[in-house]
């Protein structure tokens, strides 16, 4: 038995113990999707959205649970004391939702904050609108991953704004990696109505499961602002396979912030489409790899209206042997006059085996626009060195402080201060000579 077909059976084998087995719409969508993934199976570098992150290799080893992981309390506890402010706290082990580890303070009147297994009894008409299909449209990032994630999703978030309602505190959807799974599967539906606010925050800790999908759904109506910040830091074995998929009504505005900081492979695919005018997105992104690790992201920007506005940012440091890759697109449609868009990524090797792949796109089909795009890949300016060298700063102490302010920009650019912080503590845990740097800062 080949794995497409352990993948197969492992279907079989859920498909009645998964949240709404008993919804024949959901079922009929697992079974499609399934069947989607067995005919595709792993994405390889013969597919061109995949040139740089072939999947191949999980078609000859058999995943296995790891032997050793924290507690998720432990996990959750370090976490937690890095925020104060008053949050909502949805928390997920192996991607199974645990109450008991969650906390959920009173909400405004309209806002509605649950797993996706409770969504799927209380309220399943908005979770058939919002949840996706293996098939996607024209412009989706689909593949199959994806298509492994509908057909296996065990739970994840469910998120409600009703008209006007603000959601004042930042929402935390917590994913925990513990002992005893060997793949995890969750899907987050974030849905906010008209003029609707919210901070959503997702993070992703531990290792417990070797391979992860995770597919997160944002649909923005008419002037909604939605901010997502995605932080990802799991140990050196795990496999991240991420969707975040955004619709964006006129007026709207969407802001997603992505942190890579772990995993042996991760792979973010991150797309939004604009579908009224007057729309506005940032795409923020920051990774820092090392050792043999890979991290990928691959974005859309879809301007199917007039008047709307992207900025994409992404920087990547790779250090020791590992890839970074970027692929970003921006179409902008026949009609979508009067479209503003920038796009950029900047890469920063900081040893000689690192290698950093930058492939910014624009696709423009209307006349009346303003669009950038561009990409570096490099080394420490050593004019900048040199300048610090020359202020008594010795070149080890240097290259840290280039390095660090390399990334800043990015992790500035998050609205947040507690988050900012937290993203700051973060990359600097992870910089040589970081906790000088920290207290410099």
């Amino acid at each position: 038995m080949n794995t497409i077909d352990t993948w197969v059976a492992r279907h079989r084998e859920r498909a009645a113990t998964l949240p709404g087995a008993a919804l024949p719409w959901l079922t009929g969508r697992r079974r499609d999707a399934i069947d989607s993934f067995a005919a595709a199976g792993w994405p390889t570098s013969r597919l061109e959205a995949w040139r740089h992150t072939s999947l191949a290799f999980l078609d000859q080893h058999p995943l296995a649970a790891p032997e050793d992981a924290p507690h998720p309390a432990t996990t959750l506890a370090a976490l937690r004391a890095d925020f104060d402010d008053g949050g909502h706290w949805l928390v997920f082990v192996d991607g199974h939702f645990e109450p008991t580890l969650s906390v959920r303070p009173p909400l405004p009147a309209g806002v509605t904050i649950s797993a996706l297994s409770e969504a799927l009894v209380r309220r399943p008409e908005a979770v058939e609108a919002a949840f996706g299909s293996a098939a996607g449209d024209d412009t989706a990032v689909v593949s199959s991953p994806y298509a492994l994630n509908l057909a296996l999703c065990s739970d994840g978030a469910f998120v409600h704004l009703a008209p006007g309602t603000a959601l004042e505190q930042p929402l935390h959807l917590v994913f925990i990696g513990a002992t005893g799974a060997a793949d995890s599967h969750v899907r987050n539906l974030i849905l906010a109505e008209a003029n609707a606010e919210a901070n959503i925050v997702e993070h992703h800790l531990g290792g417990g499961a070797t391979l992860g999908t995770v597919v997160t759904r944002v649909q923005a109506a008419q002037d909604a602002r939605i901010s997502h910040i995605k932080l990802q830091q799991q140990d050196e074995q795990s496999i991240h396979l991420a969707s975040i998929e955004a619709e964006q009504a006129r007026g709207s505005h969407f802001a997603t912030h992505s942190l890579s900081f772990g995993a042996r492979l991760a792979r973010n695919d991150i797309r939004t489409r604009f579908d009224g005018e007057g729309c506005e997105t940032l795409f923020n992104g920051l990774y820092h790899v090392d050792g043999r690790r890979h991290v990928d992201h691959h974005t859309l920007i879809d301007h199917a209206r007039p008047h709307g506005t992207s900025r994409e940012h992404y920087r990547g440091l790779v250090d020791g042997n590992a890839r970074g890759v970027f692929a970003g697109r921006i179409i902008v449609a026949q009609d979508a006059q009067r479209t503003d868009a920038v796009q950029r990524c900047d890469n920063l090797l900081l040893s000689k085996m690192a290698e950093a792949d930058a492939r910014p796109e624009l696709e423009i089909y209307a006349d009346d626009v303003k669009c950038a795009h561009g990409a570096t890949v490099g080394q420490i300016d050593d004019n900048a060195l040199f300048y610090l060298r020359t202020r008594g700063v010795d070149e080890t102490h240097a290259r840290q402080l280039l390095t660090y302010a390399f990334a800043a920009e990015v992790i500035e650019r998050i609205a947040q201060d507690a988050l900012r912080r937290h993203a700051r503590a973060t990359l600097l845990a992870r910089l040589p000579g970081g906790a000088l740097l920290e207290e410099l800062l």
